[in-house]
């Protein structure tokens, strides 16, 4: 399989804690929002090197009510669920140590002047998702709420050339100190409330 490169490098200093990503300085990844399985929805997410990080795979229809968020190697770091009785409401649950704890909460607002898509609360945090409008492509960026400190960007993708990739390619860049793997259930959700899984 071919790789995919993001435009700029990023090291490597990162840890590890229960299989949830965390990375002391900024990173760039590549999301591919789609699945590499054949009749399947989700989304890929490649790191610098070009290697599979997180995939999402959804076999069912798009828009299903609950969907998983694996690593590479297939292991289960988060199901995302939508509420059934709530409009526009989702839950998402981690796994630690064999048991489900929950993770965040994400709300769609439902109001369609402004830029901001949704209301996020995981554990003491304070997030939103902001849409950006950079003509028709999908572009948004995840925002803390309290200090306005920028989490996260995802924006069309351009090759190194200068040439614009497809549209449901994308670069994400993560500020220091992320949760990578928090941030990757968020864009999941953000995904499918935009009907792209």
């Amino acid at each position: 399989m071919a790789k995919v490169y993001p435009n700029q490098e990023t090291t490597t200093s990162s840890q590890f804690h229960n299989q949830y990503y965390l990375s002391s300085k900024k990173e760039t990844y590549t999301l591919w929002m789609k699945s590499l399985v054949l009749h399947s929805n989700g989304c890929t997410v490649y790191n610098s090197n070009g290697n599979i990080v997180y995939r999402v795979d959804n076999y069912d229809r798009k828009g299903r009510r609950e969907v998983n968020l694996m690593n590479l190697q297939g292991n289960l770091l988060c199901t995302i669920k939508k509420r059934l009785l709530a409009l526009g409401c989702w839950e998402g649950h981690k796994y630690c140590n064999n048991s489900k704890q929950p993770w965040f909460e994400v709300k769609k607002c439902l109001t369609l002047a402004g830029k901001i898509a949704c209301e996020i609360k995981a554990g003491s945090q304070n997030l939103c998702i902001e849409r950006m409008s950079i003509g028709k492509s999908l572009a948004f960026r995840i925002v803390n709420k309290l200090n306005g400190e920028i989490i996260a960007e995802a924006k069309q993708k351009q090759s190194s050339s200068g040439v614009v990739l497809s549209n449901d390619v994308l670069t994400l860049d993560l500020a220091a100190g992320t949760d990578h793997s928090l941030i990757m259930a968020l864009i999941t959700v953000y995904g499918l409330i935009c009907g792209l899984m």
